[in-house]
């Protein structure tokens, strides 16, 4: 029911690092990644690879899961932001700003962490780490729908603002049952 009504989310923070390269990239009209210029600083190579990292941890709650609820919501955000992280590396290129192909090295961190999980172990970490990140994640494309002078990335963090929300309020939801479950 909510996928048909919600478009796509992703990484908050990937929205912001975008914001801190354009002005670099704009300036010398080439492509840069992020994390190379100046204004995008190591803060915005995390930031995309966290969007990635999201459609991995998504999987990876699909896989090991106990319950069907966060396999649900894994699911749910594989979708959503894989359709998210396509539509901001589209923005990104059009604004000369060239994106990482794969989460860094505290995204793996995380990734490795959770992935020795199982069971409910699996579902309070997943949900814990959800929860966080989609709390952050509201809070900076609040901001950057507030303040971005680039009408292409407000237009994206106004599109995307409500989903991001909704993601939260349901993996708060999903984090209440799950800690219900002890």
């Amino acid at each position: 029911m909510f996928a048909s009504t919600l478009k796509a989310s992703v990484c908050g923070a990937a929205l912001t690092a975008l914001l801190a390269a354009l002005p670099a990239a704009q300036a010398q009209n080439t492509p840069k990644p992020y994390g190379t210029t100046p204004a995008a600083g190591t803060d915005a190579k995390r930031s995309d690879a966290g969007a990635l990292a999201e459609v991995e941890l998504g999987k990876l709650a699909q896989q090991k899961a106990s319950s069907d609820q966060v396999k649900q919501f894994g699911s749910r955000m594989v979708e959503d932001h894989s359709k998210a992280n396509d539509e901001l590396k589209q923005l990104a290129q059009s604004k000369g700003v060239d994106v990482p192909a794969a989460p860094d090295k505290s995204q793996q961190k995380e990734l490795d962490k959770l992935n020795k999980l199982t069971g409910s172990k699996f579902d309070h970490e997943y949900m814990a780490h959800m929860l966080s990140d989609h709390r952050k994640d509201v809070s900076e494309f609040q901001k950057v729908s507030k303040s971005s002078k680039d009408s292409d990335v407000k237009a994206f963090a106004d599109k995307t603002l409500p989903t991001l929300q909704e993601h939260l309020k349901l993996a708060q939801s999903v984090n209440d049952q799950v800690k219900s479950m002890k």
